[in-house]
């Protein structure tokens, strides 16, 4: 026997004056990540403006990358041009090599920017970019190349020395026992960074391994500056998941201000190098 049909309730509403607050709307996925994509943004504008001005897409020369601003030792320790330890980190050697960069900055980025935030990672960004160039910089100056007697320096140039320096500090925050999330999802998620750090690092030195002057070579010197000013700046970090936000933004504001002291210094330092001899 078939149960009876209820009778159909009333809708109960609110009082007029009561404020009902409407259901949060879903983020946007841009808005998720907004440093990553940015930044991702910033370096496929500079590629596309320079392509646009006639370089070449797939093998730009060496005279071409510095125009728009690649680091040279030579520009930088002789001519004082030292904005390009910055702008150099936003250059590519052809759609290739900003498309592997690209696809390393974006994971990374995605997988860094809960943990140190938006500001946080494009802090991260500028200063272990910032590091590895000045690496290399010093690299150059003091074992420079020489072609036919005279004295060259190489030109660097791309996102890597960055994208090393956010593995970085990956591998520091994903030691924290303050992360919300499974221990052997962490241990899986720090051995894959590391793995990728050092993978790539040892693709590079095999590539450079034997090799002449070329123009643009893999720098493994702006890579392991990078890395290293990465370890350093997350040091004073706590991740921004599972940390009180008044922690947090401390240890960040000592975490800028501790690389960035420590970047002049190093500049400073590498400024003073005597000059290579022929």
């Amino acid at each position: 026997m078939g149960a009876a049909p209820s009778a159909p309730q009333p809708e109960i509403l609110p009082p007029a004056n009561q404020y009902v607050p409407r259901p949060p709307r879903p983020r946007r996925r841009w808005m998720s990540a907004p440093a990553t994509n940015t930044l991702v943004g910033i370096n496929c504008a500079v590629f596309l403006a320079m392509v646009a001005n006639g370089v070449s897409a797939w093998d730009p020369t060496v005279a071409q990358v510095m125009r728009w601003g690649a680091d040279n030792a030579g520009s930088v320790l002789i001519d004082g041009q030292w904005l390009r330890i910055v702008s150099a980190m936003f250059v590519h050697v052809g759609i290739l090599h900003l498309a592997v960069n690209m696809w390393c900055l974006w994971n990374l980025g995605l997988l860094a920017e809960p943990l140190m935030g938006s500001f946080g990672l494009f802090a991260a960004y500028i200063l272990t970019g910032a590091a590895g160039n000045l690496l290399s910089t010093c690299y150059n100056w003091v074992r420079p190349m020489h072609d036919g007697g005279n004295i060259v320096f190489p030109a660097g140039a791309g996102a890597s020395g960055a994208v090393f320096g956010i593995a970085g500090t990956l591998i520091v925050l994903l030691k924290s026992s303050r992360l919300p999330i499974p221990q052997f999802e962490l241990k899986r998620l720090r051995k894959s960074v590391i793995y990728f750090a050092a993978i790539n690092l040892v693709l590079g030195l095999a590539v450079n391994f034997g090799s002449g002057f070329t123009g643009v070579e893999i720098d493994n010197s702006a890579h392991i500056g990078g890395c290293i000013c990465g370890l350093l700046f997350a040091a004073p970090l706590v991740p921004r998941i599972g940390s009180p936000r008044s922690v947090f933004t401390l240890r960040l504001r000592l975490a800028i201000a501790a690389t960035v002291i420590l970047l002049v210094l190093f500049g400073f330092y590498v400024a003073h190098i005597p000059p290579p001899q022929s």
